[in-house]
């Protein structure tokens, strides 16, 4: 399946794809070597356009990072939607229990990764000032974690999983984003 059959699949039929999904056979290197780190890259470079050549509006005027300064958020940003993607799958795989699954790593790392998919899609709303607000659309993710945990995971369906995990990784990747406010300083 290409890159773009199962964006399609996962945005626009996620209770089929997620099954799909579940008899897939994957593991970290072909996730993030296939998908992922290709997907990845749209909210890198669409954020460095974005505060490096439009600039961002701040209380105190219109900000624009020097470009190294650019470089580096892109990359680091890059790098930190690897590693949050990766947290959050050992967050999913040790509560699963919890929601009445089971443990199972390489079916939490592929529901950390295509529940991703919104909101590197969406990333692309950044590089359009007057509708940066549709960022909002990456939370579909949330509703796919939620089709897709009881498939995959073998939860019960709740809510509070796809909540409870956005909740613990959101305040692990908090300090880790944190770095790149250094450079609007």
């Amino acid at each position: 399946m290409t890159i773009v059959e199962r964006v399609k699949g996962i945005l626009l039929r996620p209770r089929e794809e997620w099954r799909v999904i579940d008899g897939e056979t994957s593991d970290l290197k072909s996730l993030y070597a296939d998908y992922l780190c290709w997907l990845a890259l749209i909210p890198a470079i669409t954020g460095f356009i974005s505060t490096t050549f439009i600039g961002v509006e701040m209380p105190n005027g219109l900000i624009k990072l020097s470009l190294p300064a650019g470089v580096f958020c892109a990359v680091y940003s890059y790098f930190l939607i690897l590693a949050v993607v990766y947290i959050a799958a050992l967050v999913l795989d040790w509560l699963a229990p919890r929601f009445g699954g089971q443990r199972d790593f390489g079916s939490a790392l592929k529901l950390s990764v295509y529940s991703n998919t919104p909101y590197c899609l969406a990333a692309i709303f950044q590089v359009v000032p007057p509708i940066t607000f549709l960022l909002i659309l990456g939370l579909y993710g949330l509703y796919l974690f939620y089709l897709g945990a009881p498939i995959l995971m073998k939860t019960r369906p709740s809510a509070g999983y796809p909540i409870l995990v956005f909740v613990i990784v959101f305040f692990i990747a908090l300090p880790l984003g944190a770095v790149q406010a250094l450079f609007w300083l």
